[in-house]
């Protein structure tokens, strides 16, 4: 089998000669003979100073690459775009798939045995999968992790549930100029993603959940010294995948897992947003997911987690109850125990090693559930003929219930005249538009 520098030599009509002068290059790098002999793990770089979700992403790519070197590989870092939420002009989503073009195509162009993929912004990890999945190398995904609370008049903070609701209360006139720079300072008092249960953490803990990233990867907080030791840990198994060349992408990213993913969507009260990134995941590797389905699970799987928006606490206090394991333990026959993870063994593997912390909270039981059901459902109608998704667990029951007089809206000056007085409801007329 092809490895190592060998892997995809350029075009120029000479085999030994692409390597000679591959090796030529490199080698003014200061690479040796030896290392460059090695098994290759590539690791994106998506560090960026304007993106401070992936702040620590300098000490997880040493650490990774410690841990690649520990295990007799080589680690070769290569940069890739860097996408931050509130530094995307107009919005971030067109970004993902150009992430997943440049992160697929430079794992495509540059020769590497596996990869291992960091990051954690909103957009970032369902790029990343989607690229490692098209490529379907063997590859480790390493969450940069989320942020730590703040804290502020005695209250816990969190990006970003508390960031709309104390800006709102600002505008409301409750909270004046300088109290609301003090908030400012606090609301993300680290570097990692929000800490609470959007998109980020959601996409984290699927990863997780798919068996993509080593157990715990979704939790723990981004500048804790445990995440730093995930990454070798990380770069450890990358590098034994470098030589064994299994799993790959497609081998773990299977139906089984994807409904697995579902499952964990609907327990920690994920983002809504999961779901579409999951669906660009999944026809990378020709699965579908389907509507229908999703909404029997949210109607089968309890809100298990106490996590704003959906309860009262963040991803640190997640960690510390256990996790993603103690979760998957508290879900039971609902999860695919038998779906294969990257890190060698299957899901059962990681629920047995699962932490009991005594007195925790946080990750509730079946019969102590947050909510008796999922955390989204599937709405259907005119509106929206194809579906809509709800996070309803995040919702009040005043935002559940609302009831209003119909409002017609067409353009037809005849079938205005026509049918308004004999329907006896509110009848507006507008243009196109």
């Amino acid at each position: 089998m092809t490895r190592g520098l060998r892997k995809g030599l350029t075009s120029y009509g000479d085999a030994g000669f692409s390597l000679f002068l591959r090796k030529a290059f490199i080698k003014a790098m200061g690479y040796s003979d030896d290392a460059l002999d090695r098994p290759i793990v590539g690791i994106t770089n998506t560090y960026s100073d304007y993106n401070p979700c992936h702040g620590n992403a300098p000490q997880l790519i040493e650490a990774a690459k410690r841990g690649v070197m520990l295990a007799g590989a080589m680690p070769m870092v290569f940069p890739t775009i860097s996408i931050h939420e509130s530094f995307a002009h107009p919005t971030s989503m067109f970004l993902r798939n150009l992430m997943a073009m440049d992160t697929e195509e430079m794992i495509r162009a540059q020769p590497m045995d596996a990869v291992i993929v960091i990051g954690g912004c909103d957009k970032t990890l369902p790029a990343q999968i989607m690229a490692a999945s098209s490529v379907d190398l063997p590859s480790v995904v390493i969450p940069v992790g989320p942020m730590v609370v703040g804290h502020h008049k005695g209250e816990v903070l969190g990006a970003c549930t508390d960031c709309r609701r104390l800006w709102s209360a600002h505008r409301a006139g409750e909270i004046d100029a300088a109290e609301i720079e003090v908030v400012n300072s606090r609301l993300a008092p680290s570097v990692g993603t929000c800490m609470v249960m959007g998109t980020a953490s959601t996409m984290a803990c699927i990863t997780e959940a798919m068996g993509l990233s080593l157990p715990m990867s979704a939790t723990i907080p981004a500048p804790h010294a445990e995440r730093v030791r995930l990454a070798e840990m990380s770069g450890k198994r990358a590098a034994e995948l470098a030589v064994s060349g299994a799993p790959r992408p497609s081998q773990l990213m299977t139906k089984s897992s994807f409904r697995n993913a579902q499952v964990v969507m609907q327990a920690i009260g994920g983002s809504t947003n999961g779901l579409i990134h999951l669906t660009a995941m999944a026809k990378r590797v020709g699965v579908k997911i389907d509507l229908d389905a999703f909404d029997r699970i949210g109607r089968e799987v309890p809100v298990l987690v106490d996590l704003k928006p959906s309860g009262d606490h963040y991803m640190e206090h997640f960690h510390h109850a256990g996790g993603l394991p103690k979760l998957l333990r508290e879900l039971g026959g609902l999860i695919d125990l038998d779906a294969p993870t990257v890190a060698g063994g299957t899901l059962r593997d990681v629920v047995a090693a699962a932490e009991e912390v005594p007195g925790q909270t946080v990750i509730r039981t079946v019969a102590t559930a947050i909510k008796p059901v999922g955390a989204m459902a599937v709405l259907k109608g005119n509106l929206a003929p194809r579906g809509a998704l709800i996070k309803h667990s995040a919702a009040t029951p005043r935002l559940l219930t609302h009831v209003r007089r119909q409002n017609i809206r067409h353009n037809s000056r005849r079938r205005l005249a026509e049918c308004g007085p004999r329907l006896g409801v509110d009848v507006r007329r507008r243009a196109c538009g």
